[in-house]
């Protein structure tokens, strides 16, 4: 018996997503996995970018593009003529979102900036994603995931004290200003609903960057100079990071002081830490931090992990194996999860899809597209939307214009 899909929240609303690279096709995928109608427009011969990044897929995909192009229609439009310009605006006038993260004016440049789509749709609600404020001096910079990252303190916070500031290993900036304008565009959404009117969102880079550096960031505040960086370690839990068994590393999460008393007297057979005064308190664990560290390491180090891991689940103390990445996406919460897929591709034969994260009672929300090969979908949005039929398609296609 086949499990009906559910109904998606954003059933009804349509997006156009005019952005490339990350952090605005993060933001549009956020609202196609929810089941908004997400049209992506690119570039006639090239696309996004990224669909010449990393490890190929078929003839025109990327695992890059496919993580952040799911549940998508692909458009060829030259948006450097003024046909493909003005299709733009005739696509704009029948959504109800749309997404950009093009250069500074170059939204505007192209006929599609905020007011010019205003002027047509009154209440559309429109998301500029840029690398800094808009309004202010750095506006026309180009923003960059790695820059940002430099710039918003997140590599002074990542990495161990002894070693260079450390970026991210993914691009978390992009992944996380993605995220916060999916929000802002639910938000307004939302809003339109009470008051019929649309808004315009403009979203920074490195305001988000900003945002990432969280209790960090207003720790330094605080103290009036940069907190330092623990590496896998917590700043002031103890102990609660990563630690070498004897057949490699894994995750011990001591969070409170009875859970400390049971990880000396349950899973290290070492009681006398616990009738420690030094360690009796996270606050003296902390002043002690480095003689009980030493204590810990020698215990764990020579144990197996398998034993340990469960001897703390039997403790009730929170912990983990440490997998490696491909180790994580074949396990069997991953894919028992329903968290990776794999879907049919005219060329590759199938190719691996995260699924979206979200559940809704009780059910994973689908991959009802795939990521789209490059202008896939052209002739059906335009002719769905636009009612363009064959003729006038085959002599836009001969003009270079989809």
């Amino acid at each position: 018996m086949t499990t009906a899909l559910p109904r998606l929240p954003l059933d009804g609303i349509r997006v156009l997503d005019l952005s490339r690279v990350l952090a605005g096709p993060m933001c549009a995928m956020a609202l196609a996995d929810l089941g908004a109608e997400v049209i992506k427009v690119e570039h006639p011969k090239r696309g996004d970018d990224t669909r010449d990044w990393g490890l190929r897929v078929g003839k025109t995909e990327t695992a890059y593009f496919n993580s952040a192009n799911r549940n998508k229609e692909s458009v060829c439009l030259d948006l450097d003529s003024p046909e493909g310009q003005s299709l733009a605006r005739d696509l704009a006038a029948h959504c109800d979102v749309v997404v950009q993260n093009f250069k500074f004016g170059g939204a505007e440049k192209l006929g599609v900036g905020y007011e010019q789509i205003r002027a047509l749709k009154p209440d559309i609600v429109y998301c500029s994603i840029s690398g800094y404020d808009r309004s202010g001096p750095e506006a026309a910079r180009p923003g960059y995931d790695l820059v940002i990252q430099g710039e918003a303190g997140l590599m002074a916070i990542n990495g161990d004290a002894h070693l260079p500031p450390l970026k991210f290993g993914v691009a978390a900036v992009d992944l996380f200003t993605g995220m916060y304008s999916a929000q802002a565009i639910l938000a307004a959404l939302f809003d339109r609903q009470r008051t019929g009117q649309g808004r315009h969102i403009e979203m920074a880079l490195f305001d988000c960057g900003l945002m990432i550096t969280s209790y960090y960031g207003l720790e330094a505040l605080l103290m009036g100079r940069d907190p330092p960086r623990w590496g896998n370690a917590h700043p002031s839990i103890i102990p609660y990071g990563v630690f070498e068994a004897q057949d490699g590393p894994l995750v011990i999460a001591v969070g409170n002081n009875a859970q400390f008393e049971r990880f000396c007297r349950a899973v290290i057979d070492r009681p006398d830490l616990a009738d420690d005064e030094r360690f009796k308190t996270n606050l003296g664990r902390g002043a002690n931090r480095q003689v009980l560290v030493e204590q810990l390491n020698a215990e764990i180090g020579r144990r197996p992990r398998r034993e340990l891991l469960d001897r703390l689940s039997r403790a009730g103390i929170p912990c983990g194996e440490v997998l490696g990445l491909l180790e994580a996406l074949n396990s069997r919460r991953s894919i028992e999860g329903g968290l990776v897929t794999e879907q049919p591709h005219p060329v590759a034969g199938s190719t691996h899809v995260l699924a979206p994260p979200y559940k809704f009672d009780g059910q994973r929300l689908p991959v009802r597209n795939p990521p789209p090969q490059l202008g896939k979908d052209t002739d059906a949005v335009l002719g769905r939307m636009l009612g363009i039929d064959g003729e006038r398609l085959k002599e836009l296609r001969e003009k270079g214009i989809v």
